[in-house]
């Protein structure tokens, strides 16, 4: 594990190699880099702790390891510099405010293994104009989508039972 804030604020850090011994990467841990802007996570990472990369306002990419199975809490959030993000099929839950205010994000392709989405996990991303859901989602959780001004349409799996307040409000593309 990396520390609780180890690397916060340290608005110079523009790369890092992450060992292979690390498996997760703990709350606030590169929150407010504002230089990094690429960073590749080891085969080891299991969880993305929450704020772990929130306010890195030049993070462009990420390549997350095929063994992470959650995304914390506003873990990318305010990253407004993340044009793409590849999740992969091992993730199972994105937290509330993951990629809130991601506001270069055009896509996201949400793998099928991801039951639970957070509330707020896509809200202020401006320019997302395509996003695929999860084919065993159930919930659209409250203001999910809110604010994606870009967001031109979005086919609802046949698994969603619940559409929570607000899920898409704001969407003034969406057709």
């Amino acid at each position: 594990i990396i520390g609780t804030e180890a690397f916060s604020n340290c608005v110079n850090l523009k790369e890092i190699s992450i060992p292979n011994s690390i498996q997760e990467i703990n709350y606030g841990t590169f929150n407010g880099c504002s230089s990094l802007t690429s960073i590749n996570l080891p085969d080891s990472i299991l969880r993305i702790g929450p704020n772990a990369f929130s306010n890195c306002t030049n993070l462009v990419s990420i390549s997350i390891s095929n063994n992470v199975v959650s995304i914390g809490h506003s873990a990318f959030y305010n990253c407004t510099s993340l044009t793409s993000i590849l999740i992969p099929d091992s993730v199972t839950r994105i937290d509330g405010d993951a990629f809130s205010g991601c506001t270069s994000l055009t896509s996201i392709d949400l793998p099928d293994n991801i039951t639970e989405i957070g509330g707020y996990a896509f809200s202020n991303c401006s320019n997302l104009t395509d996003i695929s859901l999860p084919n065993n989602i159930m919930i659209i959780p409250a203001y999910s989508f809110e604010n994606c001004i870009s967001l031109v349409e979005i086919e609802l799996p046949e698994s969603v039972t619940t559409i929570g307040p607000k899920a898409f409000q704001g969407c003034i593309k969406l057709e």
